[in-house]
């Protein structure tokens, strides 16, 4: 097949973000995709950086063995951790932590940690607060995720002072950014750090809730039209949510999708008004939108899933990804670079 390229939007979504996993490594098999530039947003964000410093090293074969080298490292790090929300600072609030553990695991962990959640800061842990992907972020090879070779790199995280979103790229990129842009408030201490761009020290928490993932760094002229969305948080969830679980699970899911939805209207505003001649040539970009998606299996899981990447559930979901990858490859690859695979007038009725 011609060559094509395309551009990365790599959503968050806590441990399912192995089913992006899934779909990089499908992807990573097709040599005629050339991959021009990569927006992620917490676990996208994760995601993007392993596939961005393999693809910046050696040629298009070595670095694509890299980039999926480094997807299955970082997922077998996440592996290891037993629950995102406490790993290790929560328990240090209690006196006997192992044998609190044993006790949590043998009775209802999933229902315990959540009414934690709803009592329990990251700040009321003091000296004893540890964020569990600090070491896993502080592993990655920054001098080839920074690196001006390979695709363009951005990562999305909330400013909390000012509730903006701020895109990082290039340099910009370090172990606090991508931390910055996967710190959940209720799980995580806000990242502080002097924010490059204005010289001012700044907090930041997860950039799902002003875009999840970014589309707006993905439009300059340099870049391919078509942007290749990778979604974990499911757009449709049959039924109406009736436990508490299930209420703040769709409440969250809902407002992680608003960012995205809504630059998706923008884009479907922009290509009707080109399609109708009423914007001059060249004014705006025509972008044409395609998505890889498994509503079916992300609504079989749960928030709790989200927080506990034990290894079933990754695998699972790898092979999800790579399954749907492979479908939209299937139905859709002759659509690159000449159309949209995505109705965005029909997502939106």
């Amino acid at each position: 097949m011609e060559k094509k390229r395309i551009n990365l939007a790599l959503q968050g979504g806590g441990a399912h973000g192995a089913f992006t996993w899934g779909v990089l490594d499908r992807l990573l098999d097709e040599s005629w995709l050339e991959i021009a530039a990569i927006s992620g947003t917490s676990a996208g964000a994760l995601n993007g950086a392993a596939l961005k410093a393999g693809l910046a090293q050696g040629g298009a074969r070595s670095g694509r063995r890299k980039a999926r080298e480094n997807l299955d490292w970082l997922w077998s790090q996440v592996s290891e951790v037993n629950d995102l929300r406490i790993d290790r600072w929560l328990t240090a609030l209690f006196p006997y932590p192992q044998a609190l553990n044993r006790w949590i695991e043998m009775f209802t962990p999933a229902a315990w940690f959540d009414q934690m959640a709803r009592v329990v800061s990251p700040y009321d842990s003091g000296p004893f607060y540890i964020n569990p992907l600090e070491r896993i972020v502080k592993r990655f090879e920054f001098e080839h995720v920074c690196k001006a070779t390979g695709p363009d790199f951005f990562v999305a995280a909330t400013n909390v002072r000012t509730g903006k979103i701020r895109v990082f790229s290039g340099r910009e990129i370090t172990a606090e950014a991508i931390l910055a842009s996967a710190c959940l408030p209720n799980v995580f201490r806000a990242v502080e750090m002097v924010d490059p761009q204005t010289g001012k020290a700044e907090a930041f928490w997860d950039g799902g809730f002003t875009g999840n993932p970014p589309l707006f760094p993905l439009y300059e002229p340099k870049y391919p039209r078509d942007i290749v969305i990778v979604n974990i948080n499911p757009l449709l969830r049959e039924g109406v949510p009736q436990t508490p679980s299930e209420i703040e699970e769709r409440i969250n899911e809902i407002s992680f999708n608003s960012s995205l939805l809504r630059e998706l209207r923008a884009v479907s505003f922009v290509r009707r008004l080109i399609s109708e001649g009423r914007m001059p040539e060249g004014a705006m970009k025509d972008v044409l939108i395609h998505m890889v998606a498994d509503d079916k299996t992300m609504n079989e899981m749960s928030a709790t899933t989200k927080m506990i990447p034990t290894v079933g559930t990754l695998d699972r979901l790898k092979a999800a990804g790579h399954v749907a990858a492979d479908r939209f490859l299937t139905e859709h690859a002759d659509a690159i670079g000449t159309r949209a695979s995505v109705d965005l007038v029909g997502l939106f009725d």
